[in-house]
């Protein structure tokens, strides 16, 4: 079977945000004071997205990427199904509250957000220094849950503590001249990085501070006059204002790298030949740099999953296996050949190191080795005595009669027999390199195998589907695709019937029945898509790779309002997984209604079995139904997996695929030549057919 290898997504070189940038962020958000927070997400273990939604303004998303940034975005991004617990409870605390208020927490790089609803308020804190955090915390200052729990030398953040920010960095908002450089008394930095460090500007920032008051930054503080203090301070100042104004924002492209870009509240370029894009918001600037790679942290953490779920190709093991070989063995013969040259030298040098043994010993001798060490730690020729081993470090001496290299002599033994601790080294590590060849050339043989299987397969058109260790949640279902990758839902058996209602059945889905007693109840998700991942690499050239993921995307608020091509598409699957395709019927019927038009109460003195529902009011009808679906050849989290599905959308997101039509072949037959066929496993395919015999009509997927 071909191996997979999944290319991971590299976004562009990532930086923090200054106490600066935070500072206008707070601006920024101050005008979202009245939106009420929707739901949240947490779509990588490094991200978390706020929905917030204002009056009169379509929904935005404040992203928080732990560590490094906080902006507002209104890109579409697709969301993990299952919200994460830390999700979870941001949902329960902030859902539907009202932002009251947004601060800067002094000049650190710390928000505050606070909310406030019926039960009172909630704060949302962000910090974004170090590694960062992102906190819930109570009316009362008690955590409610941070999403990493930590504790510190001044502060606990950890559920039910009082929240305490981090000991107060110097605000130069509030110094003049005069407060500011006493405070830098004790530097013994240069200008430039004592005003990153102790002004808690930043490099970057603390550099545009010495240009604007040009001033050369390598300069001693301490050397500096009073007209250049006032002039520094005052750009300080300048900046400040900014920051705290609603100015344009600016990208800043370097000139020659045209990929290197960074963002800033201020017009003053970074450097002179930097090119700039000016932009209403800081937001908006952050945005064009990281939108992209934000947007698709879901895609990132689906394939992070995929060594957990199908384990490392073998192809790749062998790769970094002899990888890892050839390495050790280019360690093994640099070491051995400088090990060896050391015991030369010291051979060569046996006068000028025997007389330096010499000495050691008879110090050690007549003083003992406290005083010797003492005696000889200025010695130009010793570097470090060890009384523990009875050894010393000594220097060689060059042709210049300079100390040169290190080489380490045993006090109470011969310069010879130092040497050959050296040649035994150099020995023992040359035996590990024989081995290491051997191990190397037995990977490279495996290699070839797997390399020559893999072109076999390719050729074939086969994939490797790996070991999963769990099914995807619509597979204990039978599932299918509709349209542009909805994802719909049937059930298996009566148990499956009950399972779809209650379970997958929500606000906003349609229902979707056979009008055949026997029939599965099926659920189209209003939600839930195979959504095709992007700027993801290519697994191969006829294998588009598709994610799991929740979007509101091309979705009308209600799918009765679908348009009616995607209801037929739906209502001929379900006719499809109905005894209808069995029976070998040429046309057949269904319909659909809304979940809330489906239940399990009954009249009076009736009773229902399980699996089997009520169904109220007015249905939309599908008659004469062409008994036809498809199965695709695709990865679904970067797992191959076959994708069942109407003919539309199958043949829409598939380059291979085949058309299954009612027939005189048993399904186990067909699956077996699908799956030969593919390398897929022969009992998803199998679970991916309908119920009976089967012909099919190949768009490409068998290649035998």
């Amino acid at each position: 079977m071909a191996l997979i290898q999944v290319m991971m997504m590299s976004g562009p070189v990532d930086r923090g945000m200054s106490s600066f940038d935070v500072a206008r962020m707070n601006v920024e958000l101050k005008d979202l004071i009245g939106a009420r927070a929707q739901k949240s997400y947490q779509p990588h273990y490094e991200q978390i997205v706020l929905r917030i939604k204002k009056t009169g303004s379509p929904p935005m998303d404040l992203v928080i990427v732990r560590g490094k940034r906080a902006y507002i975005s209104k890109r579409d991004r697709p969301m993990p199904q299952n919200p994460s617990p830390f999700a979870m409870t941001m949902r329960k605390q902030l859902s539907n509250a009202r932002l009251v208020s947004v601060q800067q927490i002094g000049f650190d790089r710390i928000l505050w957000l606070e909310f406030e609803h019926g039960r009172g308020k909630v704060s949302l804190i962000i910090e974004l220094f170090r590694d960062g955090n992102v906190i819930l915390v109570g009316e009362e200052g008690r955590i409610i849950q941070p999403l990493t729990s930590a504790a510190y030398r001044s502060r606990i953040l950890k559920r039910g503590e009082v929240y305490s920010p981090p000991p107060a960095s110097m605000d130069p908002r509030t110094l003049g001249h005069e407060e500011l450089f006493n405070m830098f008394r004790e530097a013994d930095q240069d200008l430039e990085k004592t005003l990153a460090g102790r002004a808690n500007l930043g490099r970057s920032y603390a550099n545009l501070v010495c240009r604007l008051a040009d001033i050369n930054p390598r300069s001693s503080v301490r050397d500096l006059e009073e007209g250049h203090k006032v002039l520094i301070t005052d750009s300080i100042k300048e900046l400040i204002h900014q920051a705290n104004s609603q100015t344009e924002a600016s990208v800043w492209i370097e000139s020659g790298n045209p990929e290197k870009r960074s963002y800033s509240p201020f017009s003053h370029p970074p450097s002179e030949d930097a090119k700039r894009e000016s932009f209403q918001t800081l937001s908006g600037a952050i945005d064009a740099i990281y939108g992209d790679y934000d947007s698709g942290a879901f895609q990132r953490r689906v394939k992070e999953k995929i060594s957990e779920e199908v384990g490392e190709p073998e192809g790749d093991k062998l790769s970094r296996r002899a990888e890892q070989q050839k390495k050790g063995i280019e360690a093994f013969t640099e070491e051995a050949r400088l090990l060896q040259k050391s015991g030369s030298a010291m051979l060569q040098s046996w006068a000028h190191l025997e007389s330096i043994r010499s000495q050691l010993k008879e110090s050690i001798s007549k003083d003992g080795w406290g005083s010797t060490v003492s005696t000889f730690k200025a010695s130009k020729w010793v570097s470090k005595i060890d009384p523990s081993k009875k050894t010393a470090l000594v220097y060689l001496q060059n042709e210049h009669g300079l100390p040169e290299k290190e080489v380490e002599i045993q006090i109470d033994k011969t310069i010879h027999q130092s040497s050959q601790v050296y040649f035994e080294r150099a020995k023992i590590l040359k035996s590990k390199s024989e081995g290491a060849k051997k191990a190397f050339e037995e990977t490279q043989r495996e290699q070839k195998k797997v390399d020559k299987k893999m072109r076999k397969d390719k050729a074939l058109g086969r994939v490797a589907t790996g070991n999963r260790t769990r099914k995807y949640w619509f597979e204990r279902h039978r599932w299918a695709i509709i349209g542009k990758g909805r994802i719909m839902v049937g059930g298996r058996d009566s148990k499956g019937n009950d399972a779809i209602v209650k379970r997958h059945l929500t606000k906003g889905d349609l229902y979707f029945h056979a009008d055949l007693h026997g029939a599965p109840s099926c659920a189209l998700k209003k939600l839930d898509r195979l959504h095709l991942a992007e700027n993801s690499g290519k697994i191969s050239e006829d294998l588009p790779q598709l994610i799991i993921a929740q979007t509101t995307e091309d979705s009308p608020e209600d799918l009765y309002f679908l348009p009616d091509h995607e209801k037929l598409e739906a209502a001929t699957i379900a006719a499809c997984w109905s005894r209808a395709w069995g029976a070998g019927s040429a046309a057949a019927t269904a319909f659909h209604v809304r979940p809330s038009q489906v239940s399990k109460a009954t009249e009076s003195g009736e009773s229902l079995g399980r699996g089997s529902f009520v169904v109220r009011g007015t249905r939309g009808w599908h008659r004469g139904l062409t008994m036809r679906m498809a199965i695709g050849l695709a990865t679904v989290n970067g797992i191959p997996i076959p994708i069942p599905g109407s003919v539309e959308a199958v043949s829409e997101v598939c380059l291979r695929w085949v058309e299954v039509l009612p027939g005189r072949v048993k399904k186990e037959k067909i699956a077996s030549l699908i799956s030969k066929s593919t390398g897929l496993n022969h009992d998803e395919v199998l679970s991916s057919l309908p119920p009976g015999s089967c012909d099919l009509k190949d768009n490409g997927l068998l290649r035998m």
